[in-house]
Order: structure tokens, then sequence, then C-alpha cells
């Protein structure tokens, strides 16, 4: 498909028409006179030549004031209309016409001889038509000047502003950007998405999004505009789909081009920038890439960004700078303009599975497979804490999934291990509040996410069951069973909807809804 070109004076003519339309007469002749550009367009022009022919200058001379024409064709419209007012007397208004537009001004002063008859003729107590029109009939001076006039002027439909928008919204409504029945701000360029939607736990499958044999879902995420959601695969490839419909998004170019973003190795993990602009992607061979989501435009690459597989990654705030964890041991800053690693935060005696940043930024909270988490000054990278989880019931340590940052608290952090509990917990790691799934075997817990007012703890079970805690009550409040049919890899939440998709290596992406 290729691009449209707008014409900046089509875009110009549009707005015209809004002002005509919404009587802003002086906008409109400013803007026209400032962008010299003229609007020149009749509501129908089979009724503007009527009107001509028929003569019915009441009904014209409105419209030509709002037209810009050559001075030629306006002269002889004028000098026709002058005839006719003489002819039927109506002196005063001949003599307005005359004497008081600019085009009998211009006509004065260069065709002295043409604008002296006129005056001759006004003056005259009687009327001679043969005379005034000079041999060619008032209808066929009608005639030609209506063909002289139509050759200027252009229909457009009513409306257009209106009806543009119109046709662009219906457009993202078809592609799923906008559902159905939603309010879309048109100035922000985004439907106004229900940020007060009460947190409730999801209870019916909705969408099921199938993937190839060989190339499960390592991973997926929730655009923060709540527009996308990309998938990244065990193959390499980072897809994008619609939240609403679960269908791929050919509205992306390159999508529709089947060219999408990828990486030579299995796509581990990824993030969004706070904007949803970009998006960067870590994978099994250790490097980093940072895609513009619209384009598929790979903005950078780290090419060296870790030794071995890159397990999590997050945007700062601004999004200039990129946090990695590794299967190396470590976690890394990145610079995204120099492409260069600004820190690194070791200490870990194994994988670290994730990392993140302090709500202020001034801190990077990681989670490691030697069953510890640690939290880091990011000036310094200095470790300000190390602790422990509590252990699983059946005794010894267990690795540390990931952490969250906890909506309700930005002081306090939900700690995801290897256990049938899930914990919130301070940054010097006492344990605030636990919510366990009872089960002493086979309900290990190996991903979560949280709703985002902080209401609702969801965890994925070694036994593929999804875990509802209520933050209020502490207790677990839905369970769906069987939620893959293997093992299911993660989970993740919309920004503002009730709205969750699991993964796993059945294959599938599933979406979740109350």
């Amino acid at each position: 498909m290729s691009t449209l070109e707008i014409e900046a004076r089509d875009v110009i003519k549009i707005v015209l028409q809004f002002c005509k339309e919404n009587s802003l007469h002086q906008t409109f002749q400013v803007l026209q006179s400032e962008c010299q550009v003229s609007l020149n367009t009749v509501d129908s022009l089979e009724t503007f030549v009527a009107d001509i022919n028929s003569g019915r200058w009441d009904a014209i001379l409105p419209q030509v004031s709002q037209l810009k024409l050559p001075r030629k064709k306006l002269e002889d419209l004028y000098e026709q209309i002058v005839l006719e007012m003489i002819e039927l007397r109506e002196l005063d208004t001949a003599r307005a016409i005359l004497r008081q537009t600019q085009a009998m001004g211009v006509m004065k002063q260069e065709q002295p001889e043409r604008y002296l008859r006129l005056e001759h003729l006004l003056v005259r107590t009687y009327f001679d038509p043969l005379e005034a029109y000079q041999e060619v009939s008032k209808e066929k001076r009608r005639a030609q000047i209506a063909q002289a006039l139509a050759a200027e002027v252009t229909v457009v439909p009513p409306s257009r502003l209106m009806a543009l928008i119109g046709q662009a919204l219906k457009w993202q409504q078809h592609q799923g950007l906008l559902p159905p029945g939603t309010q879309f701000d048109l100035f922000r360029g985004t439907a106004a998405m229900k940020q007060d939607e009460d947190d409730m736990y999801p209870t019916n499958l909705v969408h099921t999004i199938k993937f190839g044999k060989k190339s499960h879902p390592e991973s997926a995420r929730f655009s923060p505009d709540g527009q996308f959601l990309v998938s990244c695969s065990v193959d390499g490839f980072i897809e994008v789909w619609d939240p609403i419909s679960g269908k791929l998004k050919k509205d992306l170019q390159y999508q529709a081009d089947d060219a999408f973003m990828m990486h030579d190795d299995a796509v581990l993990c990824m993030d969004f920038s706070r904007d949803s602009e970009m998006l960067a992607s870590g994978s099994q061979d250790g490097k980093i890439k940072v895609w513009r989501l619209r384009t598929g435009q790979c903005l950078r690459r780290l090419e060296r960004a870790h030794s071995q597989g890159v397990t999590s990654l997050s945007f700062s705030r601004d999004g200039s700078q990129l946090l990695s964890a590794s299967f190396d041991s470590t976690a890394r800053i990145h610079g995204l303009k120099s492409g260069k690693m600004l820190k690194e935060f070791r200490g870990h005696t194994s994988y670290v599975n994730d990392a993140i940043f302090s709500s202020d930024g001034g801190r990077v909270i990681t989670a490691s497979s030697d069953c510890t988490v640690k939290v880091w000054d990011v000036k310094t990278t200095d470790c300000l804490q190390t602790f422990k989880p509590p252990p699983p019931l059946r005794g010894g340590d267990a690795s540390v999934n990931s952490v969250l940052l906890f909506p309700k608290n930005t002081e306090h952090i939900i700690v995801c291990n290897k256990t049938s509990s899930i914990y919130i917990m301070t940054f010097q790691g006492q344990v605030v509040k636990s919510f366990s799934s009872g089960r002493r075997e086979g309900g290990d817990f190996v991903a979560a996410c949280v709703s985002p007012k902080g209401e609702w703890i969801y965890c994925i079970g070694e036994d593929r069951y999804i875990y509802c805690f209520s933050h209020q009550s502490g207790k677990l409040e839905h369970l769906i069973k069987d939620a893959h049919e293997k093992d299911v890899i993660g989970i993740t939440h919309h920004p503002h909807q009730n709205s969750v998709a699991t993964y796993g290596e059945d294959c599938t992406m599933k979406l979740w809804k109350p």
C-alpha cells in the first residue's frame, strides 16, 4: 500500500469550508488571505449555473463574495448585473455595485471608457436593450458568464471535516483500536478509556491466540495505552495483537507485509516505554533491540548487552535508559542514545530473573535464582539490601521468579518465589502480607501479575491454575483450573481494563476477562 500524500492546501480548504458553514466569516477571510488559498466551492453547480442563467443575482452575489475569481470574469459579471439593474430601474442597487465594489473600482482605473458607458446608461431616463447588451441578447450573455464562472468553482460535499473525522473513527473502530461505544477524545487522539473501571478478577476465556508448533510465546506485554498486546516467541518473532479482537494488527503496515520485528534467537522478554511508542526486546543470545512500534523500525541494537540470555527489561520513566537482567547473574542499565552500558549491578550468585526500577527511579530491585531479592542504589550501584522471601513449607530455599511494584504503596513490592505463597514485602525485606494457595505439593507459583489498582494479585501455578487473590480479604477468591494444556510461562495485565493474558508451552496465548 503506497503512502497517501495530502496537500497542505487541501487541509486549509477543509478548514475554510468548516469556517464558512459555521458562519465564521472573519476567520474565513483572514485564513483565505493569509494562506493565499481560496475555497471556491459551491453547494451545487447546477443551481449556481441556473441562478446565473435566470438572473437570480440576490442568490449569486453572496456566493461570489466568498469566491476568488479572475478579475476579467468578475468584471463581466458585475457589468451584467449593473445593466440588468438599470433595465429593472433598480437604480440605487446599480449605483451601489458600480461605485462601491472593488472590481468596478479597478475597471474605472484601467478601462475608463467601459466604466463611463455604464455611468451614462445609469443617468438616462430610458433603456435600450440593443444598445445596452451590444447585439448579444441578455440570455446569451448570462449563459457565457455562467459557463466562465462554472470553470472556476468546484462542488464539495458538505461538512468534509466532520465526515473525515467520522470516517477515521469508523476505521479505528473497524481495526479494534476503538471499542464500539467508546467516547473518543479527539483532541488527545485516543479513546477516552475507562480509567475508573473497578478492579475485578477474570473468569472467562475470550480469545485463544495460537502459535506455530515450535514457537511458543516466552513473554507478552500490553502497551501502557492499552492499544496493543505484544508477544515474543521462542522462534525469534515479535508480534503485535489487538487486545480486543485477539487478531494480529494488520493496520501496522510492516505486519500486513509480513515484515515482523524479530531476533536471530529466542526472544525471552520485553518492555514498553511509558508513551507506548518504543518496545525493547531481549533474546537468548544476550542481545537487546529497541523498536518503534508504529513502524517496526529497529532504532537501537545492543549487540553485547549480556554474555548470556536476557531475562527481563524495564524502561526508565523518561525512556532514555533501559534496565536489563540476565542469566549471566548481572543486571545492567544501558543508555539508549549511546547504546553503551552505564551501570552494572553485580552480586547475585545465579540467574537474575527480574529487575525493576522503584517508582521514584532511585533504586533497582532484582530477583534471582540464588533465592534472594536485592535492592540497589541506581547512582552508586551499591547493594542496599539483600533478603530472602519466606521459604517453602517443605523446607529448603526457593528461586525468586519475579518482583512487581505494588500500586497501593510505592514502598512495597510483590515478590513471587517458587513456593505456594506470594508476598507483599517492604524494601527492607519484611513481609507485609502473604497469600497462599494452600497446596503443599505441585502448586508452586511460577509467575504473577497485579491488577492496576492493586486490588487483585494473580498467580500462575505449576499445576496450570490461575489463582486470584484479593488484597482486601487476603484470601483466594477465584481459581481458574487448567488454564493451559501444558506448563504456563507467564501472565500479564492490561493497564486499565480487567483483562489478563496468559501464555504457555502449549503454543497459545489466552485472553481472560470477567
